[in-house]
């Protein structure tokens, strides 16, 4: 390996395409370790420059021969350079935290700051808030040191902090229920931010949005330090309006479209159009049930009542909620649970499409649409859910093709909007 990113689990990591996409004729590779093989691989020295991430970052400073000012204030590194054999090290996770601050027009001076986990992201974090002059910053660990709290200590006596930041993996794909922090009880809160990005919006950022409080994911930040890792590595200057393109450019390459809306009003239809233009999978939620309840819904239903059917819809709901790149068809209840559109919105854009009452069709086969007046009954029902769950909604009276152009243009606008 000559350029890439070491680390304990890798599954989850965009540093291969963020890198690639930086600059051309560059190859980076995701290169995983076991702990037990951190030493021979830091000894061997195969390598131009890495990236180092959890759990190494700190790891791999005896290795070193030199360190920069500012890894050493930190006291982790997340960039190592081997310069004819002499390993230098830097922490570039400053950098791309100040970028987020400055970005987002994030103000730390004379505010009190929260910062959940201690590690290294964490230290890079703690360093960049300490430059920028807070009134007070606290810290929440697990392991209790030195002016470390714990969230007992903090829910007891500083529900007063105005920003939180999350530099814990709590949230962070495959495990992405829960968040570090009860947000809710901290009145004064006016900015979230995430240092996971993969859910794009975690648990932590989802409930900071509906409280409204800015509510910010950790892609910038890692975009931003790749940017910067990249520097370093090949000794060049790269503009930093190439960190806002990356970032638009993966949104759109990763994030889903989330198709809500009633029985027949076109979410299969439109999906499977909609999924070929974007070069995504296409998922329908309600196919996926009825592959696993081997019968047609409406049997189901028939036989097992609709609180049967429901917790399996949610179930699979979550399970598709962590595909990345997907146009999803959900069926018409979905909204009936509002920890599913909770779950929707981890990596997707939620489009409610709005298709006038007397275009729908009633059907036998549908177990609660069986009529005309049971869809009138349902859409008096479903409407207002459904508009409560949407961040898009657009029209579906027109032509297939219109509908599709409307989505690809709004959700392009929408998908930056909302994880921002």
């Amino acid at each position: 390996m000559k350029y890439g990113l070491i680390g304990e689990k890798l599954g989850h990591s965009y540093s291969k395409i963020i890198h690639e996409q930086l600059i051309d004729n560059y190859e980076y590779e995701l290169h995983p370790l076991e702990k037990n093989e951190v030493d021979t691989f830091m000894k061997e020295k195969t390598f131009s420059a890495i990236n180092v991430t959890i759990p190494y970052k700190q790891t791999v400073i005896p290795y070193l021969d030199e360190m920069s000012d500012a890894a050493k204030q930190i006291g982790a590194v997340n960039t190592v350079i081997n310069k004819d054999g002499k390993l230098i090290g830097y922490n570039t996770d400053y950098l791309g935290f100040q970028y987020t601050l400055q970005k987002h027009e994030i103000q730390i001076k004379d505010k009190k700051v929260l910062i959940m986990g201690n590690g290294g992201a964490s230290k890079a974090i703690q360093a960049v808030i300490h430059n920028q002059e807070p009134k007070q910053v606290v810290i929440v660990d697990i392991v209790k040191t030195n002016g470390i709290l714990s969230i007992e200590e903090v829910y007891a006596d500083h529900l007063d902090c105005e920003v939180i930041v999350n530099t814990t993996p709590i949230g962070m794909y495959p495990n992405t229920d829960g968040t570090s922090v009860d947000i809710a009880r901290f009145k004064n809160c006016v900015a979230c931010i995430d240092a996971v990005y993969n859910p794009l919006r975690t648990d932590f950022v989802l409930t900071a949005q509906a409280l409204g409080i800015k509510g910010i994911n950790g892609l910038e930040m890692l975009v931003a330090q790749a940017k910067y890792a990249l520097e370093f590595f090949k000794d060049i200057k790269i503009d930093d309006s190439e960190i806002d393109r990356i970032y638009k450019e993966i949104l759109l390459e990763t994030s889903n479209v989330v198709l809500i809306g009633m029985p027949s009003c076109g979410k299969t239809t439109v999906g499977r159009r909609l999924a070929k233009k974007l070069n995504k999978e296409f998922i329908d939620i309600d196919t996926r049930i009825v592959d696993e309840i081997k019968m047609p819904i409406s049997e189901f239903f028939a036989e097992n009542g609709e609180p049967a059917f429901r917790e399996i819809e949610s179930r699979i709901c979550k399970e598709v909620s962590m595909k990345a790149n997907c146009v999803i068809s959900c069926g018409g209840g979905i909204v009936k649970n509002e920890m599913n559109v909770f779950y929707l919105k981890h990596n997707g854009l939620i489009v409610y499409l709005d298709r006038d009452i007397e275009k729908l069709i009633s059907d036998d086969s549908r177990p609660l649409s069986s009529s005309k007046e049971a869809v009138a009954t349902l859409w008096k029902e479903r409407d207002p859910l459904y508009r409560s769950s949407r961040e898009l909604v657009v029209d579906n009276n027109g032509s297939i093709e219109s509908t599709v152009q409307s989505i690809r243009k709004e959700y392009k606008e929408h998908i930056t909007e909302i994880n921002r």
